[in-house]
C-alpha cells in the first residue's frame, strides 16, 4: 500500500461522501495518504458521546496505519516486502493476520477460476502509471511463467509461506483496503457503534442506515466523474468498484491500467467498471476484478452462484448489466437518504 504522492495504491477515492443535514450527533474524519488513498469515517455518537467517538475514529485510523505499514509492496520493511524478498529462497514466518488474509486471497483465486490473482505483482510492478511506463512484450512474457497463485505454498502447521519458483512477487492491492475497511468496522462494533460507514477509497462498509433512511450508493459512469449511472440503497453490507479510469495511461489508442490479467500480464479491459456488494469489504475487494478478466457473462456466473454477492457492471460499449439479485433495483433509488459516489478503482 503506497502512501504519500505516489500513484493511489489499489484504488481511488469515492468521488463524493457529502453528508446532509449538519447534525452535531454524526462524527466524521477524512485523512488522505493512509495506503495510497483517503480513508473516510462516519459514525452515528450520542451528543454526550463525542470525545469517545473522536477515539474510536483515531483507533479505525490507527489500524488502517498498522496494515499499510504492514502490507505495502512500496515500504521496503513491511512484511509483505519481507516475503517477496526471502520467499523463493525459503519458508518465510508470517503474522497470523498476514497468513490468513493470503488464506484468503487464494480462496478468490481459485473462485475466480485465477481471475484474481495476488501473483500478477511478477508482472504487475515493472508498470508505473504515474511516470506512463510500462513492460515490453519481451520482458512479460519472461516474467509471465512466475504468474500464478499455486506458487505460492501456505504451511499452516509452521505459519510459514514460500514461492514455489524464483521470480514470484505478490502484492495484496486487490484485498487489502478491503480487510483494512473490515477492521475498521469491527473496531467501531466493538465499541457499541451501530451506524458508521467505513470508507478506503473504492471499498467501504456501512453498518446500521441512516435511521430510517438507507445509504445510498451511486455508482459513477466510467467517462464521467460527475454522472451517476445507476444507484442503489443499502444498509449492514460492503460494496467495492473497481475501474479503469483512475490509475491508467493512454497511449497508441490503448489504455494501460492497474487491473493486470494474470493470464497475460496486461490489463485487463472487458469491462470498464465493476461494483460488488457482500457482507464484507475483504470479499467485495476480492471479487471486484473478476469480470475485467474473464468478461461479463463468465462473471455474471460467477457472481449469481454466490449466494451472499451481487454485482453490476459496466461493458466497454456502455451497457449495464445486473446480477440476478439486483434486477429489480434498475431504475434508479430515492434520491434522500445518504449518498456515496463509489468510483474507487482497484
Amino acid at each position: 500500500m503506497n502512501s504519500g504522492t505516489r500513484a493511489l495504491w489499489p484504488l481511488a477515492a469515492l468521488a463524493a461522501l457529502h453528508a446532509g443535514p449538519a447534525q452535531a450527533e454524526w462524527l466524521s474524519r477524512a485523512v488522505d495518504g493512509i495506503m495510497g488513498t483517503r480513508i473516510f469515517v462516519e459514525l452515528w455518537a450520542e451528543p454526550k458521546a463525542q470525545a469517545q467517538g473522536e477515539q474510536a475514529i483515531d483507533a479505525v485510523m490507527d489500524e488502517m496505519r498498522h496494515i499499510d505499514e504492514s502490507m505495502s509492496v512500496y515500504k521496503p520493511t513491511s512484511e509483505v516486502s519481507q516475503v517477496n524478498a526471502l520467499a523463493a529462497q525459503r519458508p518465510v514466518k508470517i503474522s497470523p493476520e498476514l497468513f490468513q488474509l493470503l488464506t484468503t486471497a487464494l480462496e478468490y483465486s481459485r473462485i475466480t477460476e485465477g481471475a484474481f490473482d495476488i501473483t500478477y505483482a511478477s508482472v504487475g510492478y515493472m508498470y508505473d502509471f504515474r511516470e506512463r511506463k510500462r513492460p515490453t512484450e519481451q520482458q512479460i512474457q519472461s516474467a509471465l511463467p512466475a504468474v500464478n497463485f499455486r506458487h505460492v505454498l501456505l504451511d499452516a502447521a509452521s505459519s510459514t509461506v514460500r514461492f514455489s519458483q524464483s521470480g514470484v512477487r505478490i502484492d495484496l492491492g486487490g484485498i487489502a483496503k478491503g480487510y483494512a475497511v473490515d477492521r475498521g468496522i469491527e473496531i467501531l462494533l466493538a465499541r457499541g457503534y451501530t451506524h458508521a460507514l467505513v470508507n478506503a477509497g473504492g471499498d467501504s462498509r456501512v453498518i446500521g442506515d441512516r435511521f430510517g433512511k438507507p445509504w445510498i450508493i451511486g455508482i459513477r459512469h466510467p467517462d464521467h466523474a460527475d454522472q451517476v449511472i445507476t444507484r442503489l440503497p443499502l444498509s449492514n453490507t460492503a460494496f467495492s468498484t473497481s475501474g479503469d479510469y483512475e490509475r491508467y495511461f493512454d497511449e497508441g489508442g490503448v489504455r494501460y491500467h492497474h487491473i493486470i490479467d494474470p493470464h497475460t500480464g496486461h490489463s485487463a479491459s472487458k469491462v470498464r467498471s465493476a461494483t460488488v456488494i457482500a457482507p464484507t469489504a475483504t470479499r467485495t475487494d476480492g471479487l471486484s476484478k473478476t469480470a475485467f478478466v474473464l468478461g461479463p457473462q463468465a462473471a455474471l456466473r460467477i457472481y449469481n452462484s454466490l449466494p451472499d454477492v451481487d454485482a453490476v457492471l459496466v461493458t466497454p460499449d456502455g451497457h449495464v448489466l445486473y446480477t440476478k439479485g439486483l434486477e429489480p433495483a434498475k431504475s434508479a433509488a430515492p434520491a434522500s437518504g445518504k449518498q456515496a459516489v463509489n468510483d474507487g478503482a482497484h
